[in-house]
């Protein structure tokens, strides 16, 4: 097989507000933790996992996350996988795994999502034409 693929989509849960920042030349960064749940069952019970994944986004990508997402509000994204690696203070080698959104789309919240505006449709909904982040 030639080449690679480095891509990866997911739906959850925002576990916190988006934490929107600048960087020194003033491109908008956004941090966002992601809750994504798995049913399974396993000896007749059915049990669920959690995974939480923290990820990132760019430009005017991260502003729209900004402005329209909060703590709880369910949403999907696309992106890619990006390793970050440091050195901690006392000199140990780190490294951490994130995704880098490169998309997404608000999801109806079923009530849910604290003071966000709620979606009528069940159906995944995409950032209005005039706010797309690219």
């Amino acid at each position: 097989m030639a080449g690679n693929l480095n891509k990866v989509f997911l739906m959850g849960n925002l576990t916190r507000d988006v934490e929107l920042k600048k960087t020194p030349s003033n491109m908008s960064v956004a941090n966002v933790g992601l809750a994504v749940n798995r049913q399974y069952r396993a000896n007749d019970e059915t049990r669920e996992e959690t995974t939480f994944v923290d990820c990132e986004a760019w430009g005017r990508t991260a502003e729209v996350m900004g402005q329209y997402l909060r703590k709880g509000r369910p949403v999907f994204i696309e992106g890619r996988l990006k390793l970050d690696q440091w050195q901690d203070r006392d000199g140990n080698n780190r490294s951490k795994l994130k995704v880098v959104i490169e998309n997404f789309q608000f999801i109806d919240s079923r009530g849910g999502g604290g003071d966000a505006p709620t979606q009528t449709s069940a159906a995944p909904q995409s950032v209005p034409e005039d706010e797309i982040p690219f």
